[in-house]
């Protein structure tokens, strides 16, 4: 856990390290989600129209999935007072509602002379991935 209110310092991170989260999908988080996003593609909401597509039910959106991804870099690692600089996303299979989603991080790559962290981005979903990626954010450096 981080030691300070503001989460890890850039000196107590290094390659390797990991965090993960569960999360259930629920009808609740399509709903809030697509209100704060504008995102009310009938994909997510309108289950006749969903039947026609090609996954056959609705999907929760993915820009709600890889926000899986932002609340554990911003809350776990590095934590609270991290910024966010880039993200890059592939999305791989859709995510129903009621799955459970696996989300892990794990620092690839540290730049101390910026106090930049690379992040490798995953979700899945019984072992199988649903969205991979890579992060890059920006963490505060220990005041000497």
């Amino acid at each position: 856990m981080p030691n300070n209110a503001a989460g890890f310092y850039f000196e107590e991170l290094s390659i390797g390290q990991v965090a993960e989260s569960w999360r259930t999908i629920t009808e609740s988080d399509l709903l809030l989600f697509g209100a704060a996003s504008g995102d009310l593609n009938p994909m997510h909401f309108d289950e006749e129209f969903a039947t026609t597509t090609r996954f056959g039910e609705r999907i929760a959106h993915g820009m709600l999935t890889a926000s899986h991804v932002s609340a554990l870099i911003g809350m776990r690692l590095p934590g609270p007072g991290s910024v966010y600089l880039s993200q890059n996303l592939v999305f791989k299979r859709p995510v129903k509602i009621g799955a459970t989603v696996k989300t892990r991080v794990e620092i690839t790559k540290l730049d101390a002379e910026n106090g930049y962290v690379t992040l490798s981005t995953s979700c899945s979903i019984a072992g199988k991935a649903v969205l991979s990626g890579e992060a890059q954010v920006m963490v505060a450096k220990r005041v000497v």
